[in-house]
């Protein structure tokens, strides 16, 4: 068919799978060398698991590897399975350096190029995973529809999400199995004690500018903050993947301390940036904030950055 249609491009439909590892860039700030050396071992049994599924790993990016699958079904089962062995070998390891991965899946028609796979599909998939929680298993609604009543999954309808970059809201769904439940992480989180130095979550910045391509100017910021600060031994971090579940809400200051499980938000100086915009030129504001206490005390830092 190629010979007779040589300018044709190549299209098939399949189940597309993104996933990358939540937090991977300040884990490679806290040791590099032994970072990628625990991705490369957890990968060799993940991999396993895609092979074992019938799954084709298209290209890895650093932390991130894109796979097509034949089946939806499939795609699930093998998502899934890596959530269920990674959980096994999370434990006993300390909360802060658990290499979560999170897992985006999506029905899609795709462009072939050489080994490679190209389209709205993929790029579907690819926010999907940005949208995923840590640990978990989101799915589209196209994929969804094809997978529904063939296992033994239950899904949690998460409702329509404006994606970037993607014209119409996507329904996404997230698979809720005993093997990798969040509630049985977060319940045996809560049972680890609390630092016994002083700790700081950065929350995500509020972007002022109202430019969304600041979004991600602004998340890139807060990304390299939390990475500085895990430079000092006498500090206790928050994860990003923990921070940014904050994203877009509004936030008690209270309630993100010393009431909220240990791992996730459980600091005693909380920042809540806000970036203005001004074309190559941005002034972030930050509150630092103590939360050891109900009356929380306010101090203001103020930073200019030029691009």
């Amino acid at each position: 068919m190629a010979e007779e249609h040589p300018g044709r491009v190549g299209r098939r439909l399949a189940a597309i799978v993104a996933a990358d590892v939540a937090g991977y860039s300040r884990l490679m700030g806290l040791d590099e060398v032994g970072t990628a050396r625990t991705l490369r071992e957890h990968r060799a049994v993940t991999d396993a698991l895609v092979s074992k599924h019938g799954g084709r790993i298209v290209k890895t990016t650093g932390d991130g590897v894109l796979i097509e699958f034949p089946s939806v079904v499939d795609a699930v089962e093998c998502a899934v399975a890596v959530q269920a062995v990674m959980a096994e070998r999370n434990e006993g390891v300390p909360a802060d350096r658990r290499m979560l991965f999170r897992i985006g899946i999506n029905l899609g028609d795709i462009l072939i190029e050489g080994d490679d796979i190209l389209g709205d599909g993929v790029n579907i998939a690819a926010r999907i995973e940005t949208e995923c929680e840590p640990g978990g298993v989101y799915l589209s609604g196209d994929a969804f529809r094809q997978v529904r009543g063939k296992t033994s999954f239950i899904f949690d309808d998460l409702g329509e999400k404006s994606l970037k970059n993607i014209d119409q809201p996507v329904r996404l769904y997230a698979v809720r199995s005993a093997a990798f439940s969040t509630e049985a992480t977060t319940k045996a989180d809560k049972s680890l004690p609390l630092p016994d130095k002083p700790s700081i979550a950065v929350l995500p910045f509020q972007n002022m500018s109202g430019d969304p391509e600041q979004e991600y100017f602004a998340d890139g910021v807060v990304e390299e903050i939390i990475t500085a600060l895990s430079r000092f031994k006498y500090l206790f971090v928050i994860a990003r993947n923990s921070s940014f579940t904050f994203k877009g809400k509004a936030v008690l200051r209270v309630k993100v301390g010393p009431d909220t499980s240990p791992y996730t938000i459980s600091s005693r100086s909380h920042l809540f940036p806000s970036t203005g915009g001004g074309g190559w030129t941005g002034r972030p504001r930050a509150r630092v904030i103590d939360s050891d206490h109900e009356r929380s005390r306010t101090q203001k830092v103020n930073a200019r950055i030029d691009l």
